[in-house]
């Protein structure tokens, strides 16, 4: 089972950007499709962003598109996400997530999750 770690999270105004990392270890990177999840308090966990296993085909959640980027580099086992545009509804813990599927655009796609990354969004 691969685990994973997330990082780059932190405060930022609204209409910034910032960029989030998850690194993988522990099984074969290149055979997951990797994604990320967020959830603000008292919310249910919203699927974000998806990316297959070669890196050519993303999806991302309507209230994402256009300003978040998912993006992979299997060299170095890492999925990035460019955050964009920032509003204040983006603020939540980022999950990073992994199933061996053609995407983990639903829960039950998840095969494992880190243990996330906190984005606070200032108004």
């Amino acid at each position: 089972q691969v685990q994973l770690v997330e990082s780059g999270g932190g405060l930022v105004q609204a209409g910034g950007s910032l960029r989030l990392s998850c690194v993988a270890s522990g099984s074969i990177f290149r055979l997951y499709a990797m994604g990320w999840y967020r959830q603000a308090p008292g919310k249910e966990r919203e699927f974000v962003a998806s990316i297959n296993w070669s890196g050519d085909i993303q999806s991302y959640a309507d209230s994402v598109k256009g300003r978040f980027t998912i993006s992979r580099d299997n060299a170095k086992n890492t999925i990035y996400l460019q955050i964009n545009s920032l509003k204040p509804e983006d603020a939540a813990v980022y999950y990073c997530a992994a199933g061996l599927g053609a995407a983990v655009t639903g829960l039950n796609n998840v095969r494992s999750w880190g243990q996330g990354t906190q984005v606070t969004v200032s108004s």
